[in-house]
């Protein structure tokens, strides 16, 4: 095979998952992403939160929160349903921006926006949370599959300094979160010091791109051909010890 064909080989596959019906609470979403597709040791199967949650039932309606006064105070400075604030409240243990938007950290250590709660078609007055632990539902997910798979749950954040939201992981399994390069030697055989790549985050993103927003309707997406380390590096979330920015913005 000559090098021009050898190159145009792709190394990384990716395919959408169609078909799938509205997830409900209790659906087995593991076996009906098995039903639509012929899974692989080593794929990467990734699923929007959303369907997660939907399964494990994280709906609520807004009129089941009492908002307090903080809440309430909260939500007049922003523009937001007191009963939604409170919703956030409840899903955080810290706040670290409250004005003008709700900025804060989940139980299970995700910093975002309104503690990624979702109001898109969930109906009215209802709200959806997060998972209440992804990375045991990732665990769950990736034991159903059957297979030697990774499992990445996905959800979309903003970036400081940039413009626009992109996927991250907030759970996985099967696949190590960081992989480190530092140690190993450049071109020029001088060795990385500070290189540590954020492998689910890149994974997820590319999973959103394949995704989609708003009623695309197609939350699972499945690679192969990747090669991802299996153990090591196990957090994407940022020790608060090690963060720079957290002190700052609570001054």
């Amino acid at each position: 095979m000559s090098a021009n064909v050898a190159s145009s080989v792709p190394s990384l596959q990716g395919y959408v998952i169609r078909g799938l019906p509205i997830i409900k609470q209790g659906d087995d979403i593991a076996s009906l992403v098995k039903s639509l597709f012929d899974f692989q040791d080593g794929d990467v199967l990734c699923l929007a939160s959303t369907i997660v949650a939907k399964s494990e039932g994280r709906f609520r309606d807004l009129e089941s929160y009492h908002p307090t006064d903080r809440a309430a105070a909260i939500a007049q400075n922003i523009g937001k349903d007191p009963r939604f604030v409170q919703a956030v409240l409840e899903e955080s243990v810290d706040v670290l921006i409250d004005h003008p938007f709700l900025l804060v950290q989940t139980r299970f250590g995700h910093v975002g926006v309104n503690a990624g709660i979702d109001q898109s078609n969930v109906g009215d007055a209802r709200i959806l949370l997060l998972p209440e632990d992804p990375g045991r539902s990732a665990k769950r997910l990736r034991a159903n599959l059957g297979k030697d798979c990774a499992v990445i749950v996905t959800d979309t954040c903003g970036r400081p300094f940039r413009s626009g939201v992109a996927g991250v992981a907030i759970g996985w399994a099967g696949i190590a979160a960081l992989r480190d390069w530092r140690g190993i030697c450049d071109l020029h055989g001088k060795a990385l010091e500070i290189t540590v790549e954020a492998i689910v985050d890149e994974i997820a993103a590319m999973a959103n791109l394949l995704m989609g927003e708003a009623g695309d309707g197609t939350p699972a997406i499945v690679f192969r051909g990747l090669n991802y380390p299996r153990s090591g590096g196990d957090s994407v979330f940022m020790a608060e010890e090690k963060d720079v920015i957290r002190p700052r913005l609570r001054r």
